[in-house]
């Protein structure tokens, strides 16, 4: 199946330096990936249902409950440092 995606302006978008072989395989490779996908589009899919996943799900979470929670100065002591009862983390933007 003949393709008209040019595979080293894509190569070059992504930053990718490719040499002319691994060009060749990636164009031979997506080749066979639209033919597959040709393939697929032939398929008659008229009886099939269509579904959002092909497994059923259940909703496995469990309940909601309520439960005690740690302490605070239990947590807090097992923080690298804690100050005036709150975790003390470097600031996320420097030179504000």
């Amino acid at each position: 199946m003949p393709i008209d995606i040019d595979i080293a302006h894509v190569a070059r978008l992504a930053r990718l330096a490719l040499t002319e072989e691994e060009l060749e395989g990636y164009r031979r490779q997506l080749g066979d990936i639209l033919e597959h996908a040709a393939h697929v589009q032939d398929l008659d899919t008229s009886s099939v249902t269509p579904t959002a996943h092909p497994l059923g799900f259940v909703n496995a979470f469990r309940d909601d409950e309520v439960c005690p929670s740690l302490e605070r100065a239990e947590v807090l002591a097992a923080a690298p440092e804690a100050r005036e009862g709150y975790f003390v983390v470097p600031p996320a933007l420097e030179g504000s």
